[in-house]
């Protein structure tokens, strides 16, 4: 058991919020059990539902929390060109992913939870990434719907796509970097005349 340490209650959430999503990388929601999250931070099971009142809870706050630092961390200057974003975008979501590998799969394993709490917070991230793509390349216009479709798509490919190379030892992230670049490119450039957004043609080859 882990030796306890006093810490400040915001300093001690963010360590079992730090825990959690080590045990959760990787196992199921069902196989994770508070008993083991309050030993491995060596804490009592009373202390632990102080802070979070049911492994629900606990889990909701772990990925609501790696979503938050996620979109913070892959803000792009929507200054620059159209594909510079894009690189920009993606290299900074790389950046989150190595950094923040748990977290990652954590909030992977979030996306598929029947829980609708946990739905939303994975919804309301998506949608935040998807108008940030859809503003650079459709700026102060609507975007289609088959447009729409098209990014939400891409997204899920995104975060599909860097989740296997998290776990890959013969794929680089300069190979996943470009694939993920191309994809999108492709995908918006596949888009039928009438429904392609207005900044398309600063991707067109």
């Amino acid at each position: 058991m882990a030796t306890r340490t006093r810490l400040s209650r915001e300093a001690r959430q963010d360590q079992l919020l730090d825990l959690g999503a080590e045990l959760f990388a990787d196992r199921s929601y069902e196989d994770v059990h508070i008993e083991e999250l309050a030993e491995e931070a060596g804490v009592s099971r009373g202390l632990l539902y102080h802070y979070f009142p049911t492994k629900r809870a606990f889990f909701a706050a772990m990925v609501r929390r790696e979503s938050s630092r996620m979109s913070e961390l892959t803000k792009t200057d929507s200054s620059l060109p159209i594909l510079a974003q894009l690189h920009q975008g993606i290299e900074s979501y790389l950046d989150y992913c190595e950094g923040h590998k748990m977290g990652v799969k954590a909030v992977f394993h979030g996306g598929a939870s029947a829980d609708p709490e946990i739905q939303a917070i994975v919804e309301h991230d998506m949608q935040v990434q998807q108008e940030r793509i859809l503003t650079a390349v459709e700026p102060g216009g609507k975007p289609t719907e088959l447009t729409q479709i098209a990014v939400r798509s891409w997204l899920h490919f995104l975060r599909n796509a860097c989740h296997s190379w998290l776990d890959s030892k013969n794929v680089s992230r300069d190979e996943i970097r470009d694939l993920c670049v191309h994809t999108l490119v492709a995908t918006l450039l596949a888009l039928p005349e009438d429904s392609r957004p207005s900044g398309i043609a600063e991707l067109a080859p």
